[in-house]
């Protein structure tokens, strides 16, 4: 049996819009288990966050709104239109962990979704609409699945992210743009808001006298209007800055890069107890079964844990939760037990633990080790990281800190303090310096110099009171200033090493040179010891 050469052809991509217009209210209504239209959200109401120049709107139910409060609004002002406005807090960190879960749901309806932050998802449904009986009923069953969860959402399918964005926020509802149509004559009465840019590109569009994507599409059409474009917005990067690029990406001619959301399995293990325990042995029994089984967890997924929460079900069906963050990645039980000791002393077990729930929240890679090593190690003295975990459960994680590198090639500033529990930063490059001393002062300390020449090596130099005779000299090695942070008077730094005849070494540096035009005569400083 011979297969035929020709194949059939592909369908053209298709993505899903959905415009979550009222997320922030919606889930905060969610929160307070209040359906739309009861209780307080019959009422006016906004969602404020703090500025500095007092509250600010950042969303408006249907009754808010209708009063006249809006985005960006002060509270002031709305409540001189509206003085029995209620209030609420706005969340965005919770608005954002609500749209992530959504993300994750709705890949019923296509093989991956991506978050359109701060209040879209874009589903690829490419090839999956025949199952729900063509693109007409996936909008319906989308439309029907959302409401059914007291969302409010608008929803568009196009063969682009850009036209399906655009259609749901300015076009008819329920809009389908099919492969076949043409996209630019389908989008050309919507306003140029809907290219996603940001508000001081639209308000220059505005004064040009471009106010739909048809205008847009007119200026395109001829060269000199699209070089005239190319010019205003040339130095601007982002996509959402650039309305020649979103014009591209909303017809097809570039790709847009889209980042799906991709689910993690958090390491999870549990114990379901025969009888309720009470008492602290059990407990401690129960949470060495645990961190035994975390550890065979971790170890089959090749990492270690650096964020473990242990959650208590108690018989009455309260929960009690401890968290526990580790300054390396482990999976030592343990060690994981000695830490959570600290944190058991004040749990309640009123009439008994009936479950227990350990998480491992955040992991990071951990190679597997040899045990007689690892026995080794723990034999003559605990690790660094151990002792900072100790430390940090006592103490408190603010107060155990570490140097982190940091890039600047001024010795000052080439290293920052960190919280010893925060995550590494993220590299920027090493950068390559010569050798640095082993002691910087806090502060480079003014010394005074006698040198033979003006730029000539220093012979002695006066510091704290006591005179220093130099035998030995070695440099100079100069450095620049950070021009970008600093005035453009900063000067040059030369740094020499040298040796006093008593055999003792400095770091000290002349800031200037005589005749740079940017101060007086140079000045010496000390800034560290050398062995």
């Amino acid at each position: 049996m011979t297969r035929s050469a020709s194949l059939p052809k592909q369908p053209g991509r298709r993505i899903l819009s959905v415009w979550l217009s009222q997320l922030a209210i919606d889930r905060w209504r969610q929160v307070e288990g209040i359906g739309r239209g009861e209780g307080r959200d019959a009422s006016p109401l906004v969602l404020i966050a703090e500025t500095a120049h007092g509250p600010r709107i950042e969303a408006a139910n249907d009754a808010g709104r209708a009063s006249g409060a809006r985005k960006g609004l002060m509270l002031a002002d709305a409540r001189t239109l509206c003085p029995q406005i209620d209030v609420a807090t706005y969340d965005p960190a919770s608005d954002l962990d609500f749209l992530e879960k959504l993300a994750l749901w709705a890949r019923r309806w296509g093989p991956w979704s991506a978050m359109d932050a701060p209040d879209g998802l874009l589903v690829d449904v490419t090839a999956v609409a025949h199952l729900f009986g063509g693109e007409t009923r996936l909008l319906s069953d989308a439309g029907k699945a959302f409401t059914a969860r007291d969302l409010a959402v608008r929803l568009a399918i196009a063969p682009t992210a850009g036209a399906a964005w655009a259609l749901a926020h300015y076009g008819p509802p329920a809009t389908i743009l099919a492969a076949n149509d043409d996209m630019e004559a389908r989008l050309s009465d919507l306003p140029v808001a809907a290219l996603r840019l940001d508000d001081d590109v639209l308000l220059v569009l505005k004064r040009l006298g471009l106010k739909t994507l048809g205008d847009l599409s007119e200026r395109f059409s001829e060269a000199s209007g699209r070089d005239a474009l190319h010019r205003r917005f040339r130095n601007r990067k982002s996509p959402m800055a650039n309305p020649l690029v979103r014009m591209d990406q909303l017809l097809g001619r570039v790709p847009e890069p889209l980042l799906p959301v991709i689910p993690q399995q958090m390491p999870l293990v549990q114990r379901r107890l025969m009888e309720p325990i009470r008492h602290r042995e059990l407990l401690d029994q129960v949470m060495g079964d645990l961190a035994e089984d975390m550890a065979r967890e971790l170890e089959g997924k090749g990492e270690g844990a650096r964020r473990l929460e242990l959650g208590l079900w108690r018989v009455d069906g309260e929960v009690v939760v401890r968290q526990l963050e580790l300054a390396a990645a482990s999976r030592d039980p343990a060690h994981i037990c000695r830490l959570f000791a600290a944190r058991l002393d004040d749990v309640d077990a009123g009439f008994g633990i009936e479950m227990l729930r350990l998480r491992a929240s955040w992991s990071g890679p951990l190679a597997l080790g040899q045990g007689d090593i690892e026995a080794s190690a723990q034999k003559h003295g605990t690790s660094l990281a151990a002792c900072i975990d100790r430390l940090s459960v006592r103490l408190g994680k603010g107060a155990v800190q570490r140097p982190v590198p940091f890039a600047s090639h001024l010795p000052e500033r080439a290293q920052k303090w960190k919280e010893a529990l925060e995550p590494e930063p993220v590299s920027q490059g090493e950068l390559a310096f010569h050798e640095r001393p082993l002691k910087l002062l806090d502060h480079a300390e003014t010394i005074a110099v006698l040198y033979a020449t003006p730029d000539g090596y220093p012979q002695k130099f006066r510091w704290r009171g006591n005179v220093h005779e130099v035998v030995r000299v070695e440099g100079p090695e100069r450095i620049a200033p950070e021009w970008w942070r600093e005035r453009g008077t900063a000067r040059l730094r030369d740094y020499y090493r040298i040796e006093d005849s008593a055999g003792r070494r400095y770091w000290i540096y002349r800031q200037g040179l005589i005749g740079d035009g940017r101060g007086g005569l140079p000045q010496w400083f000390l800034q560290g010891l050398c062995a």
